[in-house]
């Protein structure tokens, strides 16, 4: 593991987490009754929430793999969650042995299981930092322990920035983002997806009302507004587009007609 500072908190079981809101629409078990209320109380709200969290888990799987068949050989993965299997570094090492994969969370539950199960290729490396999405310059610091940030970086946040406010004072996305896409060599890409109020957005109202009274600010964003985090870049074939569209597995086309999944996905390449 890459070392991180500042050290871990103890695990906060009397509010719900995203990253274990997450774990549970995913049948997981790395999570605890606050998360689980919350999780089925916007699932009641949103009938979409358990197809968008897989939706997303696809969708991260199928840009990984796309970005390492293209040459990529080190991935920056912020706001991970707990580990899923397969996992990014999974997926990435199944093509390029070699590639080397940093993974970053604010979560301790998701330290605990990162040192447990993040067991990566001989070839390469897996590394986990706990930090904030917040703190890039941490994140960046740590990371770059194992990446070389002189040569091309997958960033990917998938199903993170919904969970980020616009506001200059507070977290300032678009912001944030710009900073750690100054921070990439040319030639590196971003990966993003994103709860988008267009494709649904009586329940994804409800959703954000209910994430907020669980003390977790949400921020669905229009086609617009996601677009601008691709600013500069070069955005892949097919573009934005609903999550469940970019570049559909077999998998991914059955579930489409499971009905709509209220997120957008795109990757970009940085010129």
């Amino acid at each position: 593991m890459t070392g991180s500072d500042p050290a871990p908190a103890p695990i906060d079981t009397s509010r719900p987490h995203p990253a274990r809101v997450y774990d549970w629409w995913l049948g997981g078990k790395d999570n605890y009754p606050v998360d689980e209320e919350l999780a089925r109380k916007i699932l009641a709200a949103d009938g979409t929430a358990v197809r968008g969290a897989r939706a997303n888990r696809r969708f991260m799987h199928r840009a990984v793999r796309t970005l390492a068949e293209a040459g990529i050989r080190q991935f920056l993965d912020i706001g991970t969650g707990i580990p899923t299997e397969p996992n990014l570094h999974q997926v990435a090492q199944a093509v390029a042995p070699e590639a080397r994969i940093v993974y970053a969370d604010n979560d301790p539950i998701v330290l605990r299981h990162a040192e447990a199960l993040l067991h990566g290729s001989a070839e390469g490396a897996t590394e986990y930092v706990h930090a904030d999405v917040r703190d890039p310059d941490l994140i960046l610091r740590l990371a770059g322990e194992s990446l070389d940030f002189d040569r091309p970086v997958a960033l990917s946040l998938v199903a993170l920035t919904h969970y980020l406010g616009d506001a200059a004072d507070g977290d300032d996305v678009h912001g944030l983002l710009k900073r750690y896409a100054d921070a990439l060599a040319p030639g590196s890409y971003l990966v993003l997806s994103q709860v988008t109020p267009d494709l649904n957005p009586e329940a994804v109202g409800r959703a954000a009302g209910l994430f907020a009274r669980g003390g977790t600010p949400f921020y669905p964003r229009s086609l617009t507004e996601f677009a601008r985090f691709f600013d500069g870049l070069e955005l892949l074939g097919p573009g934005i587009i609903p999550v469940t569209g970019w570049r559909p597995d077999p998998e991914d086309v059955a579930a489409q007609t499971e009905g709509i999944v209220p997120v957008y996905a795109g990757v970009a390449r940085k010129p």
